[in-house]
């Protein structure tokens, strides 16, 4: 099923863009499987931060966000399962590479400092934002599809990214307010 849709570019003309359902729902279906490997490759990444974070605020921080997750992936089985799809992952090369970097940060910082900290927590915004990067396109695809049983489960995450990564920043602001030594 083919629609057309108004849209503007930047230079004020209108154009008409052809949407494809099918392929829409093909889109879609790619999104949900590499978020999912994304939130599952996350639960195994994360206990690796919390060893080695310093302060106690950024480890319950880190843990909590964990259980979080969890419910994260539990979330995208249900959204698998609305569609009456098996639940499957799809490698996602950007969140393997976030991973590596922070993995790279903690090898490259001195144990017990709070530039470790500083850099889990740089790495850990990185992940977030590319989660809700991930989640408003999910969104933006599955309202397009008038799928809203499966673009309430989504909000739920994106929600949780966010008030994540607020969070993340608040901790980062106090470390960094904190005297150098």
């Amino acid at each position: 099923m083919k629609t057309e849709k108004e849209s503007q570019d930047t230079s004020g003309f209108k154009s008409s863009v052809k949407l494809d359902s099918s392929s829409i729902l093909e889109l879609f279906h790619d999104g949900i499987k590499d978020i999912y490997w994304a939130e599952n490759h996350i639960v195994k990444s994360l206990p690796k931060m919390i060893n080695a974070a310093t302060s106690e605020e950024l480890k319950a921080a880190l843990t909590d966000h964990l259980d979080v997750t969890i419910n994260q992936v539990s979330r995208l089985e249900q959204v698998f399962e609305l569609q009456g799809k098996k639940k499957q992952a799809k490698k996602c090369d950007a969140l393997e590479g976030i991973a590596k970097e922070g993995e790279g940060i903690i090898e490259d910082t001195m144990e017990g400092t709070s530039t470790r900290d500083i850099g889990i927590i740089m790495a850990s915004q990185k992940v977030e934002n590319y989660e809700i990067c991930a989640y408003k396109g999910l969104i933006k695809l599955s309202n397009a599809l008038g799928l809203s049983a499966i673009s309430e489960l989504l909000m739920q995450s994106l929600l949780e990214e966010q008030e994540s990564d607020e969070l993340l920043a608040s901790i980062a602001d106090k470390e960094l307010a904190a005297p150098v030594i």
